[in-house]
Formats: structure tokens, sequence, C-alpha cells
């Protein structure tokens, strides 16, 4: 009986039943960091858009650091978005003081400009 690829490799069979199974592991990920909100969201769109990504970064063992460099990224892009908008807007610490809820309210809308920003270019594209 010829020998399969598989064989050739070294792999292993289990026996379950009448049927001899392949034993088939992940490959173990170097370092394992945890996953912020942006990577997290962008986890759920590669699991629902785009699954063929998903599956080859799952299968060679680089899902978590390609999470973890896209998260990064992400929040680097939305503080630095958030500083740039604030600046141009005139947002100072002058208005914090005498107009907290104007502050607040803007700071509010700034955010949720730049929330919109890095979920278009980084996360959903």
């Amino acid at each position: 009986m010829a020998k399969t690829i598989f064989d050739e490799l070294g792999g292993t069979y289990i026996r379950q039943g009448d049927y001899f199974l392949p034993c088939l592991s992940l490959p173990a990920e170097k370092e394992t960091k945890p996953i912020g909100v942006w990577g997290q969201r962008h986890l759920r769109y590669l699991k629902q858009h785009r699954k063929v990504l998903y599956t080859n970064l799952l299968t060679s063992g680089k899902l978590n650091s390609y999470l973890v460099d896209i998260d990064e990224q992400a929040e680097d892009t939305f503080l630095r978005l958030v500083k740039q908008i604030a600046e141009r807007e005139g947002l100072t610490e002058q208005l914090k003081a005498e107009n907290s809820m104007l502050w607040v309210q803007t700071m509010n809308s700034i955010r949720n400009r730049a929330m919109d920003i890095v979920n278009e270019e980084i996360i959903y594209n």
C-alpha cells in the first residue's frame, strides 16, 4: 500500500470506533497578547465576511499576532485622529473649565467621527 503525504510527513492516526482518523492540531502561536476592542471587531468581521482569510490565518498560526497588529494600528490611528480633530476645532482646556457640557458634547462628536474613520479604513476593510 502506498504511503500518503500525511504518513510521509510523520502524521499519526487515532482509532474512533471502526475508523482511523488523522490526529490534526493547529500550530501553536509563539506568543499570545491580549486583543483589544478593535481587534475583536476585526475578528468578527473576518469570521462573517472574509472566511478564507480567517481560515488561512487560523491554520497558519498567525491569527493572534495579526489581530494584535490591527488592534495597535487602529488604536494609534484613533488617538491621533481625536487629537488632530480637537486641535483643528479649537477644543481647549479653557473651554473644558468654562463650559464642561459643551466640551463633552464636542469631544463625543469628535470621538464618534474618529471611530467611524477607523472602522471604515482599518477594521471593515
